[in-house]
């Protein structure tokens, strides 16, 4: 396959996962698959949570697509889709876990428009302890703040996690 076809079909399969990851967490994760999920919206104690086993379960796909186009004659547009599984799940790994949640210490602080968009869409998500009732599911695209937060009123708040006494304090 020619390389300017082949890093065409990269860059739709990461952007088209984004359209995956958010039907996955919204319809799976949050509907029948939430018996893992569940533990990503509660407090954590220690290094890892049930949820952790959907990065597992989501690199199935990209591993069996690689060794498909690169070692079993499969269609060689097939490596380069593996491939871009691979760079969303990357990706997400450094949003998510690093940036949003910090379970590898950083420093960083996001100061693009950009990043402090997503990274509060994202917290505006986990403010909602239950099932039901959760704004934004996206990873890399999200509605504007302002908006969530009035979904999350115009919901009555229905499971919203109550503010530690910081946070109580903090919103005085």
């Amino acid at each position: 396959m020619p390389w300017p076809h082949g890093i065409l079909l990269f860059l739709v399969t990461v952007i088209g996962m984004e359209a995956f990851a958010y039907a996955a967490h919204r319809w799976v994760m949050h509907g029948p698959g939430w018996f893992l999920h569940a533990s990503h919206h509660s407090r954590r104690s220690g290094t890892w949570e049930l949820n952790d086993l959907y990065a597992a379960i989501f690199a199935v796909p990209s591993v069996v697509l690689l060794l498909g186009g690169l070692q079993w004659g499969w269609w060689p547009g097939f490596i380069w889709i593996g491939w871009g599984i691979a760079a969303y799940g990357a990706i997400y790994f450094g949003f998510h876990d690093i940036i949003v949640h910090q379970r590898i210490p950083t420093r960083y602080l996001p100061r693009s428009a950009y990043m402090r968009r997503i990274v509060q869409a994202h917290r505006l998500h986990h403010v909602v302890e239950t099932r039901e009732g959760n704004v934004s599911f996206g990873f890399l695209l999200a509605p504007r703040p302002e908006h969530l937060k009035a979904e999350l009123r115009r919901r009555g708040r229905q499971g919203v996690r109550a503010p530690t006494a910081g946070q109580a304090l903090a919103e005085k």
